[in-house]
């Protein structure tokens, strides 16, 4: 089937990137198709809200821009253009109401993401977007119009200017399956998918890893050169993965490639001084088990006791300020990357030298935007952001070409 009718701009994936693209495309008053391969939009957002849905981060800007790593230049004129206020902003004129929790993350005070994207939903076909399910993109076809699979065959459109979302590569049962690389192959150059937002594989002894296996650490910092992270982690049967693992970004994955293993260290109490530890450690012990004494001294947890021996040895250093020590910096091995199919998000994709702005060189009038690109960042409201402005940038400058 051929549709013949004028549009403006197909967006092609309906995720976050490509919903607030339609939206501001449908603003200024283009006619917009979305067009999404699963039966549903938002999945991965859907997803993302069963913890809660972490919009973004109210920290400093600069502290902010900063937490996409290698692409926070590229990137930054874009979180300008769409900053965090704005993103909060734009949930609250949805109905949704923020708050900004402890960590300084912020979250809908729904807690998720449903009657966010309901309101979002009715809000695009307000705006006269037309929303398409079960259409799956297949390439340009014959002509330079855009080939989609659809419950009813093959449909051809020819819109006047196209915003590509397809995502990353991590939770393909969501759609995010990085299948898209096919198409672009030769109009773009394409980073390998790599797993980020992943655990890490520690070799546990076998009796650590059946007692404490999902067991949390909790308020610990990790540091790896000189990256540091704050924040809980958790014990896994394979090894090691959290939050605080996250906010660590490429820098273990990228050891681990270069050498083969990532040695991170552990503070189990950060907010402590090896001399303040060391003076507490200093008590009498009267008889006590080591165990006991570090429960009382320091109040290391029964998985905190035994993740020291796990770091140093079975015979931990009995002087208090080699204990200290000992606490402070447990040194653990990461030896290898959990799978892009267990992994948060994806590292890898179209790369931002592909691009002018947004603008595919090879392709004029075709931008990209979202998790399709290469770049990274931890959790805590950094991805989802960074998907809400560069939507937001792809809209725009498809504005201007259309202008």
């Amino acid at each position: 089937m051929n549709n013949a009718a004028a549009l403006d701009v197909a967006v092609i994936g309906g995720g976050p990137a490509g919903l607030i693209a339609a939206e501001v495309l449908s603003a200024a008053g283009r006619s917009v198709s979305v067009f999404e391969k699963m039966p549903t939009f938002g999945r991965k957002f859907l997803m993302a809200g069963r913890g809660g849905l972490n919009l973004t981060h109210s920290e400093d800007f600069e502290r902010f821009a900063g937490r996409y790593g290698a692409a926070s230049l590229a990137l930054r004129p874009m979180l300008e253009a769409f900053t965090p206020a704005d993103l909060v902003a734009w949930a609250q004129g949805l109905g949704q109401e923020t708050f900004v929790g402890a960590s300084g993350r912020v979250f809908p005070k729904a807690m998720k993401a449903s009657p966010l994207l309901r309101a979002w939903l009715a809000r695009l076909e307000r705006q006269g977007v037309i929303l398409r399910t079960r259409a799956e993109w297949l390439g340009w076809a014959d002509g330079g119009g855009l080939a989609f699979q659809t419950p009813d065959g093959v449909e051809t459109v020819q819109p006047r200017a196209t915003i590509l979302t397809l995502g990353g590569a991590s939770w393909a049962k969501l759609g995010s399956d990085g299948t898209w690389t096919s198409l672009l192959a030769g109009k773009a150059d394409l980073a390998p998918f790599r797993p980020a937002n992943c655990g890490f594989d520690v070799a546990w002894s076998a009796l650590f890893c059946e007692r404490f296996a999902g067991e949390p650490l909790k308020n610990v910092a990790l540091r790896l050169g000189d990256v540091t992270a704050r924040g809980d982690a958790t014990i896994a049967g394979y090894g090691l993965e959290g939050g605080a693992v996250y906010a660590l970004g490429a820098a273990p994955r990228e050891a681990i490639e270069a050498e083969r293993r990532a040695v991170i260290e552990i503070d189990l109490r950060p907010d402590l001084s090896v001399e303040t530890l060391a003076a507490r450690l200093s008590r009498p012990r009267a008889g006590q088990s080591l165990a006991n004494f570090l429960r009382k001294a320091a109040h290391l947890s029964p998985v905190e006791v035994n993740l020291l021996r796990e770091a140093h040895g079975l015979d931990l250093p009995p002087e208090p300020a080699a204990l200290a020590a000992a606490i402070k910096a447990a040194p653990i091995a990461l030896t290898g990357v959990q799978p892009l199919d267990r992994a948060i998000s994806s590292a890898g994709g179209l790369t931002l030298d592909s691009l002018d702005g947004l603008e595919l060189k090879a392709a004029p009038g075709v931008f990209v935007a979202g998790e399709m690109l290469d770049w990274e960042a931890p959790t805590g409201g950094y991805l989802l952001h960074a998907c809400f402005a560069t939507g937001v940038a792809a809209a725009r400058q498809a504005l201007k070409r259309l202008d």
